[in-house]
């Protein structure tokens, strides 16, 4: 069985992808939490960390939230290297580069566990 990787306090997950979710920046909690070096993330697609038990549907309104501007929150359960998960409670915004080019940043900090029993009980009912 896979474990869960708790996140504490302090840690904040911060990444950012260009306008087709391929990760372009990834900070150091990032990658020691997911269990990738700065390379191995670094132009890949930003769901390659997606869990399997996220449904399709928490994505769908994320990319059409942030795709039109607005700002996306929300409790998402991610998978690591090696197979374990982690849970965080993720903002995600649009952004554009010093040129204009479109950016996404996300920032993920711990969730309490009741945010997480909260999404396991969306996320059963929307799969």
């Amino acid at each position: 069985m896979k474990e869960e990787i708790k996140l504490n306090r302090n840690t904040m997950i911060v990444s950012e992808t260009n306008e087709k979710g391929i990760i372009v920046y990834a900070n150091d909690d990032f990658c020691s939490i997911a269990g990738y070096t700065k390379d191995e993330l670094i132009g890949q697609p930003h769901n390659m960390v997606r869990h399997p038990d996220m449904p399709k549907a928490a994505f769908e309104d994320l990319w059409k939230t942030i795709q039109s501007g607005n700002v996306w929150k929300g409790i998402v359960k991610n998978k690591t290297k090696n197979g374990d998960f982690y849970w965080v409670n993720a903002t995600a915004y649009p952004s554009k580069t010093h040129d204009g080019k479109i950016r996404y940043i996300s920032v993920r900090v711990s969730p309490t566990q009741d945010e997480i029993r909260n999404a396991e009980f969306l996320y059963k009912s929307l799969k």
